[in-house]
């Protein structure tokens, strides 16, 4: 069976990939597996069928031979398990790989993410101005950090890895911020990530849809 993966049928990026599902458009270009993509609207995100995908009623999900799964870490690990291209050989490699996948979800993306909220959703209230520069802080000292760690090497931690695509993921949503000016490192990180085949063509296929919403109307 061909793996299903939904994505959002009029995603808020606007076709600038970072909605999460092209994490897994790259995952699968990566490994050179077919899958196919179903688009779902808000609506439908919070009908039975999807939350019976994810409970959570958020994209995106994944069906494959009597499997379903939610949350894109978890995806890409089954997928890495199972096809060569994301995870090292070396058992001790492959682990720092994983390390590397759930450092990019749980420890550098919150802020990131939180970030945004505070932007986006909370500029105007009496405590936005006020917390806003706490926010940024905390996105500092992970950049820090990882900058520090990444070093000059091309990627985290020798090949690229599945640790590498979530976390160049996660870091492209700080693009139009300017707080990874001052990380040269980082921003070459992201250069690189953003140059590889695969990407190329998985950016293409969530660009198509958004694409074709402009030309729709």
């Amino acid at each position: 069976m061909t793996p299903i993966i939904t994505a959002f049928e009029n995603s808020p990026d606007r076709g600038a990939g970072l909605a999460r599902d092209m994490r897994l458009r790259w995952a699968f270009e990566e490994i050179g597996q077919p899958y196919k993509v179903r688009l779902v609207s808000f609506r439908e995100m919070k009908e039975p069928a999807h939350l019976a995908l994810n409970p959570f009623g958020q994209i995106p999900t994944y069906e494959a031979d009597g499997v379903a799964l939610f949350e894109t870490g978890a995806i890409i690990l089954h997928l890495a398990e199972r096809h060569a291209g994301l995870l090292p050989d070396d058992g001790a490699a492959r682990a720092r790989a994983i390390a590397w996948v759930f450092a990019a979800l749980n420890t550098v993306e919150p802020p990131i993410l939180e970030l945004a909220n505070a932007r986006l959703l909370e500029q105007d209230t009496p405590w936005g101005k006020d917390r806003l520069p706490i926010v940024e802080d905390r996105v500092r000292t992970r950049l820090r950090q990882l900058a520090t760690r990444l070093g000059d090497a091309d990627w985290l931690d020798g090949r690229f890895s599945a640790g590498d695509l979530m976390m160049i993921h996660a870091l492209q949503r700080l693009k139009p911020s300017g707080l990874l000016n001052p990380y040269p490192g980082l921003t070459a990180y992201i250069a690189r990530g953003e140059a590889r085949p695969a990407y190329g063509r998985a950016f293409a296929t969530q660009r198509a849809v958004f694409t074709r919403q402009e030309q729709n109307g």
